[in-house]
């Protein structure tokens, strides 16, 4: 099987979906199978390991080598990439309300509407939650996706604890 250049598929290589499979071969021929982390990030650029794809389709799968390693990074998260997220990497100023359907504003999660004044957008909710868990404490889910538009703000699910610390 010959491998093919993510690269070369450009922005429309699906980095994140589920049903990728990421492969590492390092210089001593180790080879390993698992989820994305900054680690392997770091050993590919360094020249300590190769890191490759499977992507899986309806009739066959294909070999694809991550040459691109800082897209590969950006779209995990491991680089800021204001392009993608919507998201300076800067502190939000965000304000937030209860979500006017929210059922049980006293549940360990809430649904809550996300404002932000900073001129950012959310494009990326997990980009987002992690600056907020970093910077203001935010415990958002990300699990459960999130919905909204500029004028009424991005509804998303938060611990509610973690709001008011």
């Amino acid at each position: 099987m010959e491998s093919r250049s993510a690269a070369a598929v450009g922005r429309g290589f699906p980095y994140t979906a589920k049903t990728l499979c990421y492969i590492e071969v390092v210089k001593d021929g180790t080879v390993s199978s698992h989820s994305v982390d900054a680690h392997t990030y770091e050993r590919a650029r360094s020249g300590e390991s190769r890191l490759s794809a499977v992507w899986p389709g309806s009739w066959r799968s294909d070999l694809f080598v991550i040459d691109d390693l800082d897209e590969y990074a950006r779209a995990h998260g491991l680089l800021h990439d204001q392009q993608r997220t919507g998201l300076a990497d800067h502190e939000h100023t965000a304000r937030w309300s209860l979500d006017p359907s929210e059922k049980k504003p006293m549940s360990s999660y809430i649904t809550v509407r996300v404002h932000p004044d900073c001129g950012c957008a959310i494009n990326d909710l997990d980009a987002f939650a992690r600056q907020m868990r970093a910077r203001r404490g935010w415990d958002i889910a990300t699990s459960g996706g999130r919905g909204g538009s500029a004028g009424s703000g991005t509804y998303m699910r938060v611990r509610r604890k973690s709001l008011y610390s």
